[in-house]
Order: C-alpha cells, then sequence, then structure tokens
C-alpha cells in the first residue's frame, strides 16, 4: 500500500528513544524527511545515525527543551530552512514523574503542564500557519491510556493527557477546512523506560517484587503482553499518511483492549 509519504517533512518530537524514536523510524522507512528533538544532544544525535543507516532517509536532529517556546521556534525554523516545508507534526513527550494528589506541589503541577500540554501548544502554534499556507497537513497528538482511565499514582499525567485530548478535538474542529487533520494516539503499557520507572515507583510504594508487578499490570490486558513501541507506529504512520484522508478529531486507544469503556 502506497502511503504517500514520498517528499513529506515530519516533526517528531521526544524521538530519541522509546515511542518517539518508534515513529520517527517507521516514518523515515515510508520515505518521510524527519526533523527529531530531544534535550540531549548526544542522544538525538545518536538517534539520528541509526535512522539515517537504516532507512537511508534525510534526518535533521535538533536539540531543543520543549517547554521553552524560544526553543521549539528554533527548531520550527531549522526545519523550514533545511526542508522548507512541514507537513507532519507528531508531539510527543515524556510523562511526569508518578504521584498522588496530596504529594503532589504546585511546582511540579507548573513543571508537567509545561511538559505536556504547553510543549504541544507551542508546537502547534508554530506550525500550524505553515500547513495552512500549503491547506494540507496531519497532527499526531500523543496521549495515554491514562487520558481515558486514570490509574493511582499518575495525577498530573491523569489530568493533562487528558487536556491533550480536548485540544486534539478542539484543533480538528478548527483545521478541518484547511485539509489539516488532528488525531490522537492513546498508547496502553508499552515497553520502554518510562514503563520501567513507574514499575520501580510502584514497587517503592507497595513493596512487590518488580516481576510481579509487571505480570500483574500484563494479566489486566486482554492480550496478556506489553506493546511493543513498533506496535504504536504503525498506528501513528498511519493517520498521518494520504489514507487517513477522511479521519480527524479521533482517539485511538492501542492499548491490546486495556479499556473498555464504549466512550
Amino acid at each position: 500500500m502506497d502511503l504517500g509519504f514520498q517528499g513529506r517533512v515530519a516533526i517528531v518530537t521526544g524521538s530519541s528513544s522509546g515511542i518517539g524514536k518508534a515513529i520517527a523510524m517507521a516514518l523515515a522507512r515510508e520515505g518521510c524527511k524527519l526533523v527529531i528533538c530531544s534535550r540531549s544532544c548526544d542522544r538525538i544525535s545518536g538517534a539520528a545515525e541509526e535512522i539515517r543507516a537504516e532507512t537511508g532517509s534525510e534526518v535533521l536532529p535538533v536539540e531543543a527543551d520543549l517547554r521553552i517556546r524560544e526553543q521549539v521556534a528554533r527548531m520550527v525554523d531549522m526545519a523550514l530552512e533545511k526542508f522548507g516545508r512541514i507537513d507532519i507534526l507528531v508531539n510527543n513527550t515524556g510523562g511526569p514523574p508518578p504521584s498522588i494528589f496530596e504529594e503532589t506541589s504546585d511546582e511540579m503541577w507548573a513543571d508537567a503542564v509545561s511538559q505536556l500540554l504547553m510543549s504541544t501548544i507551542y508546537s502547534c502554534h508554530l506550525v500550524i500557519p505553515h500547513m495552512k499556507k500549503r491547506r494540507w497537513g496531519r497532527i499526531i497528538n500523543m496521549a495515554s491510556f491514562v487520558a481515558k482511565q486514570p490509574i493511582r499514582g499518575l495525577i498530573l499525567s491523569n489530568t493533562l493527557r487528558a487536556g491533550i485530548l480536548a485540544l486534539t478535538k478542539t484543533l480538528a474542529l478548527e483545521l478541518a477546512e484547511y485539509g489539516i487533520l488532528v488525531n490522537a494516539v492513546c498508547p496502553g503499557w508499552t515497553l520502554t523506560k518510562r514503563v520501567e520507572e513507574l514499575v520501580r515507583a510502584e514497587a517503592g510504594r507497595t513493596g512487590k517484587p518488580i516481576e510481579e508487578i509487571l505480570r500483574g499490570w500484563a494479566a489486566e490486558i486482554p492480550l496478556k503482553r506489553f506493546a511493543k513501541p513498533e506496535e504504536i507506529a504503525d498506528v501513528v504512520v498511519f493517520l498521518a499518511s494520504e489514507r487517513a484522508s477522511y479521519i480527524t478529531g479521533v482517539v485511538i486507544q492501542v492499548d491490546g483492549g486495556l479499556i473498555r469503556s464504549l466512550i
């Protein structure tokens, strides 16, 4: 199936590892030119080299803290200078630290808002005008299953990922007339460093062995296993493609059946 990526340029944020890197790799395999970013220059440069070696795609690595609008603007300017266009924006960020409400300080809330919500808003603000000029664009906002089914100990992520879904739905309404499609993807439990962090936190809270916690979480998933990052990336690639031309304002769960709700 030709997904229509030849000549397209994609920005994938938070892409030095995990789901973000898998998305960047998958888009490159389909022929996309890439701009990838991370706060670590070494890590994002290493990811770029790996993607180039495996796919032959052009990749521009950028060191950027997405919480700072000026650094996001610099990334967008570098993308336009090198490639002359931006067709696809995948907003992906790491999660905030686990906590319960009573243990969450004002500073933790402010940092999480910057990390999850404002970073997405900055990227959209800066990229959308260029998509409007071409009357074509794809924006995919990465959220989490906790946006629809909150879990204990993730008050920051539960709250702000839900905000990302509301932003997605609203942008889809506002941008449809310009040919810009906006969707969100909610990964379930996925084999990444983020899950390792959450498992360690749960082990510290409960005193249970890490292996027991992993088995328990997997047992709650109908498919009885965690996702691979590549399985999340495949869904994002389709949403970014020409073939997804009538899909906008949608929230897609890629969670092995973990969320059972009808809505």
